[in-house]
């Protein structure tokens, strides 16, 4: 039996999530015994798209067996997708609504399915976090990943789900970057409106960009608004050992969602499909978890507002 090939294409690689989304497969590839590449969008939707038609329409040879694909915009490529499965390569959408899915399995018989985070899910857990952190109410600044991209809109509709009533949301546009979300949060302290809005929790949708927001607030030049917003609760999401958990732990965070990575999970389901020729599920979901568990979130903010108090 031939090797199988599979194509990762990731939307960047500055991205505390997207480099365990690479590791993860790295690891998946070397213990499926199957050849693996990976290429990554740089946050545009058109280079993915080119470099995805790029592997269909390559020798026959060199194509891939099948392609695992996080999507950087909103409409996971239908076209490329149809061309993929035409060409009889199987199609895995990551992390994404892909609302063409269920028509292409009615026409072809390759794998073809989605493998997601349960959005939702991960904004109502910040939604309860927001609440452990503010029981009498307040208002949160919200860094949201791009406006176009489904998880982010999904996230913050958990989000308002869940938040309590008495709890505001003054919303920011980031790129699921440290980058973007410093730059963002950079152009907003410039307004004389963000010097007029008492803000008490600053919320981000991926933890590279609560970081990003930190670092913005950190150059503020003037010694005692550095230390006011230094000294809020700032949380994120992705919750990775070696990064969200670890700046929980170290208090550069006051909290993260740990969301486990996929694409090793997407690799295996990928090659059992191809060498048994067996179909998976038309979707499945990873389960979040809150980090630390809302009680004890809740609890450490209470005390931290006692020993202020003091």
């Amino acid at each position: 039996m031939k090797k199988l090939r599979i194509l990762v294409s990731l939307t960047n690689d500055d991205n505390d999530y997207q480099i365990e989304q690479a590791r993860a497969a790295e690891l998946a590839a070397q213990r499926l015994d199957v050849d693996m590449q990976i290429v990554y969008a740089d946050n545009d939707s058109i280079t993915q798209s080119q470099q995805l038609l790029k592997a269909i329409q390559s020798r026959s040879d060199a194509q891939p067996d099948g392609i695992v694909f996080e999507p950087v915009g909103a409409t996971a490529l239908p076209k490329v997708a149809q061309a993929a499965v035409a060409a009889d390569i199987a199609w895995v959408v990551l992390n994404s609504e892909a609302d063409y899915i269920s028509g292409l399995r009615k026409q072809y018989r390759v794998p073809i399915f989605t493998l997601s985070s349960d959005h939702e899910g991960i904004g109502r857990i910040q939604g309860r976090q927001m609440a452990a952190l503010l029981p009498h109410g307040g208002t949160v600044l919200y860094v949201q990943g791009p406006a176009e991209h489904s998880a982010a809109k999904q996230r913050c509709t958990g989000m308002y789900q869940s938040k309590p009533p008495d709890v505001q949301v003054k919303v920011l546009r980031g790129q699921w970057t440290e980058a973007s979300a410093y730059r963002a949060v950079s152009s907003w302290l410039r307004l004389s409106t963000s010097h007029q809005t008492r803000i008490d929790v600053v919320a981000a949708q991926d933890d590279s960009m609560a970081v990003g927001a930190k670092k913005a607030f950190q150059e503020l030049p003037n010694g005692a608004d550095r230390d006011r917003w230094l000294s809020l609760p700032f949380i994120g999401c992705d919750g990775l050992p070696k990064t969200g958990q670890a700046w929980v732990r170290s208090g550069l965070l006051a909290a993260t969602i740990f969301v486990p990575p996929n694409t090793g999970l997407a690799l295996d389901m990928l090659a059992t499909a191809l060498r048994s020729g067996s179909l998976p599920p038309e979707r499945t979901f990873t389960r979040a978890q809150s980090v630390p568990d809302f009680e004890a979130l809740g609890a450490a903010q209470a005390e931290k507002a006692r020993i202020l108090s003091l």
